[in-house]
């Protein structure tokens, strides 16, 4: 140990010794050598003005290339860990493998300049530590026994990650660069730099890795919490073991790191129940620039890093240019993640050979670094001959291989796919939707009794609080027949039903254990120990899993998260829900580049769920509207799928729906909240046992009505209350329970039906500049056979709805007479 060697050799007393080592180890990265071209320049600290033997040793170890933050971790455990590896001396890397590496790096992002010219490819020329540092971390995995690694990084690199790290032929780059296939892809794929890859790492030891690196947009952190998603679903997959055998990578801009929220909404999941993937390993290749913007305009402190310091994990700085140094945090952040479970961050501190990108100029901005930039060599140079290993024969044969690649790739006819799917996704299917892919979702109802019974009971001692007794009791009721079925129940059955049938399902929210609106009540609370018990937890023996969790009030992250689970999961139900539906706007990346677009961009199947709650009744523009039209502006390809159950049983029987079909598409469903528990959504619970989920629901009259009105969910019953308050059956009301993808064939038919009618009538509470309305008229025209095709809604507005209970009151009055029309 250096620390115990300095001290031996100290005349100094061992109270000071202390001081300063304590000093150094706590202040000490703050002067650390860890930019190569010197222009992050030593702070000044008072503490660390000290000379001797002591802090010339101290300097030694936390002033070097590599700055370590750890202090500010409240367990005394974990601060010594990273101090004895710190104080320790360092092992013998393995100099050959390294140089190997860094040629590899540079030789190959020069043969893309020279051969490709104009051609954006984000290279990764000033952080080629990035190789053997990703080489070191996956290494240390393979001696841990870990089996898979997920990685997920921007563009910058990503290419040269993908050959030399993931595994891919160097020739399915090349083929990528010549765009081969270009017919392939019309309107959709998606650029090389943001699609996935899987391969095999070959460690040092013999053993393989699997590796995947998840596709990612130009929104350069959306990926974080979908890479933790994957790994916890991968880990679930692998049982007791799964944490010790998937590793999650991370690699970030430092510019992103700093600035883009989704990375403390990430971090912040760490330690959460439910999010947990037994650490994580941050790197931040840091080239101490944002695109043309300086590291003083993209962060208020020193560091990029200095988000992570929230969380109780070690922070290492590295220089770029010390490889020896760069591997050795490498192995420490792995090994630190498998000792305490956290994640860990390296910030790798390079430069950036080129602009932003290789058409950007950026002398323009930054002059001064680019002249010291131009007139450094290549870190291969550097390292040859500092390791005094000759590199001429790894760079010959680095261009042989180059040369072949792309003789290769010129001899690709199809556009290489980068990726092989698991197993598990053999089964299902995406593409256009087609009628042979509806199952039968209906439970005897003996299998409904019984789960009702289920459902209901707990523990002999448990102490259930008095409204939720009440609650369960009526529940029992439900599933008896002896009372109707409300959303909660209807919920609760289909769930259970599911897990029956060895389904697994997930949900994760905000509130969403009990409910934003106390309908759900899954987990039970002693009210005297606060102990919890989930009835669906304990239906059967070998019942299919199930995980039900509030989450931290995080919208993009999370839903990111629940993503990302579905992507590895697709037997399981796997949904997440906003507290009210409007909350999914801050989860709007997530919605717009991966929910949405997976598919089309990178041919990959999601069937995640999202449960929003939408409805117009009173309580404000932010808890009103789910923004309808924002996912149906979304909608095309028969992408995903958007529904609006107007009763429990349909609710029922559209999530057994989605679990059961092999055809994998995102769900959004706007759920109720006043009508989580109004007789008029209610069903009686014969209906749970018959049917399947209806995409329209006609009206129950003869077809003569003149007067069609067509809606989806509350308003509908509304309009039925208010029909019947007035002794009428016209007009007629149809309810469209399936908006996307557009019921044509059933809509058609009930519009023909109506033979006698004049005009039809799209009914909704939103504003006509929001909700269904752009979306249905065109259509509705198309089907109308030239009859009228009219809106009742409100006005267009800014805002989704009024403030006032009152003004929602008289709009709703005015907007349900205007719809049913004179009496």
């Amino acid at each position: 140990m250096i620390r115990e060697q300095a001290i031996a050799e100290s005349a100094v007393p061992a109270d000071v010794q202390e001081k300063i080592w304590d000093s150094f180890r706590r202040w000490g990265y703050l002067q650390a050598n860890v930019d190569p071209l010197g222009d992050l320049e030593p702070a000044p600290v008072a503490e660390l003005e000290v000379s001797g033997p002591d802090a010339d040793a101290a300097r030694r170890v936390y002033c070097g290339t590599v700055g370590a933050e750890f202090m500010h971790m409240p367990d005394p455990a974990r601060r010594q860990w990273v101090q004895h590896r710190m104080e320790a001396e360092a092992a013998e890397p393995d100099r050959p493998r390294i140089l190997d590496l860094l040629v590899k790096a540079e030789i190959f992002e020069q043969v893309l300049q020279t051969r490709y010219l104009g051609t954006k490819r984000y290279s990764l020329e000033g952080e080629a530590a990035l190789l053997p540092l990703l080489d070191s971390i996956l290494n240390a995995a393979s001696e841990r026994g870990a089996e898979k690694a997920m990685l997920a990084m921007s563009h910058r690199g990503r290419l040269n990650v993908m050959v030399h790290i993931v595994g891919r032929a160097a020739a399915e780059v090349f083929a990528r660069f010549e765009d081969v296939d270009p017919r392939s892809t019309l309107g959709s794929g998606d650029v090389k730099y943001h699609i996935g890859a899987t391969g095999d790492f070959r460690a040092a030891n013999g053993r393989s890795l699997s590796m995947h690196l998840v596709s990612n947009p130009s929104h350069l952190e959306a990926v974080d919490p979908v890479l933790m998603g994957r790994t916890r679903a991968k880990q679930t997959r692998s049982g007791e073991t799964g944490r010790h055998g998937v590793v999650a990578i991370a690699m970030h801009g430092d510019a992103a790191f700093a600035g883009q929220g989704i990375c403390a909404e990430t971090l912040n999941l760490s330690g959460v129940p439910g999010f947990n993937v037994g650490g994580s390993i941050h790197i931040i290749v840091n080239n101490l620039i944002g695109f043309t913007t300086t590291p003083k305009e993209t962060g208020s402190t020193r560091f990029s890093s200095d988000l992570a310091k929230r969380l109780p994990v070690p922070i290492f700085h590295v220089n770029a240019e010390d490889p020896d140094a760069v591997v050795r945090v490498g192995r420490m952040a792995l090994d630190y993640r498998y000792e305490f479970g956290t994640p860990v961050v390296i910030d790798l501190i390079g430069y950036r050979k080129h602009g932003h990108s290789e058409v950007d100029d950026p002398t323009i901005t930054q002059p001064l670094r680019y002249r010291k930039i131009e007139a450094h060599p290549p870190i291969w140079q550097i390292y040859s001959e500092k390791s005094g290993i000759d590199a001429q024969r790894l760079v010959k044969q680095a261009h042989e291989e180059l040369d072949a690649a792309q003789a290769e790739a010129k001899e690709i006819e199809e556009r290489p796919e980068m990726r092989r799917l698991p197993k598990y996704w053999g089964q299902y299917l995406g593409g256009r939707y087609e009628e042979s892919y509806e199952v039968d979702t209906a439970v005897p109802q003996e299998t409904i009794a019984a789960l009702g019974q289920s459902l209901t009971t707990y523990p002999g001692g448990f102490h259930i609080h008095a409204k939720v007794k009440k609650l369960l009791e009526q529940r029992l009721e439900m599933a008896q027949g002896k009372r109707a079925l409300d959303f909660g129940m209807a919920e609760a059955l289909a769930f259970g039903s599911l897990l029956l049938e060895g389904v697994p399902v997930r949900l994760s929210g905000q509130d969403s254990r009990r409910g934003t609106f106390n309908q759900r009540h899954a987990a039970l609370i002693d009210v005297e120990t606060e102990e919890e018990y989930l009835p669906l937890q304990h239906l059967k023996e070998n019942q299919g899993w199930c995980e039900i969790f509030n989450s931290p009030l995080s919208e993009a992250a999370v839903l990111g998260f629940e993503y990302g689970f579905s992507r590895d999961y697709p037997e399981a139900l796997v949904m997440w829900e906003a507290q009210f539906g409007d909350f999914a706007n801050g989860a709007q990346i997530i919605i717009d580049q991966f929910i949405a677009a997976s598919e089309d961009k990178w041919r990959l199947l999601s069937a995640v769920v999202m449960l929003l709650p939408h409805g117009y009744e009173g309580q404000g523009p932010e808890h009103s509207s789910a923004r309808i039209e924002r996912f149906l502006e979304l909608a095309a390809r028969d992408n995903m799928q958007i529904c609006q159950p107007s009763t429990a049983a349909q609710y029922f029987h559209l999530l057994r729906r989605q679990a059961l079909r092999k055809w994998k598409k995102p769900l959004v469903v706007f759920t109720p909240k006043s009508m989580l528990r109004n007789p008029a959504a209610s069903s009686p619970v014969s209906e749970l046992s018959e049917g399947r989920f209806r995409v329209v629901i006609p009206d129950s009259g003869d077809g003569t009505a003149q007067r069609v009105l067509l809606c989806t969910g509350k308003i509908g019953h509304e309009l039925m209350a208010e029909r019947k308050r007035r002794g009428q059956n016209q007009p007629a009301i149809v309810f469209i329970e399936q908006l996307y993808p557009f019921p044509e064939a059933e809509i058609a038919a009930e519009m023909d039906r109506y033979t006698n009618a004049r005009e039809f009538v799209w009914v909704q509470e939103e504003p006509g500049n929001m909700g269904a309305r752009q979306f249905m008229i065109p259509r509705l025209e198309r089907l109308a056979h030239g009859r009228a095709v009219l809106s009742v809604n409100r006005s267009d507005s800014a805002s989704p709805s009024t403030g006032s209970a009152k003004a929602h009151e008289m709009e709703q009055k005015t907007l349900i007479a205007l719809a049913l029309g004179a009496q």
